[in-house]
């Protein structure tokens, strides 16, 4: 259950990607690369966390 009553269980909060670690682009020129994977990947959250919070009345993630 959620710590905060006021957010159901059924719309959780969305969860930044996972950074992919710096010895994971092989360095060849990949087109996209594992990072700009990850930067549109970061996009993507932002976006769906903005709405996660206009439907959770402005509610900020733990630690901010």
């Amino acid at each position: 259950m959620s710590t905060d009553s006021a957010i159901p269980d059924t719309d959780p909060m969305p969860l930044p990607p996972e950074q992919p670690d710096l010895d994971a682009c092989c360095g060849n020129g990949c087109e996209p690369c594992i990072f700009d994977l990850h930067d549109m990947a970061m996009d993507d959250y932002r976006q769906a966390l903005r709405a996660w919070q206009a439907r959770h009345n402005g509610a900020s993630p733990p630690g901010t």
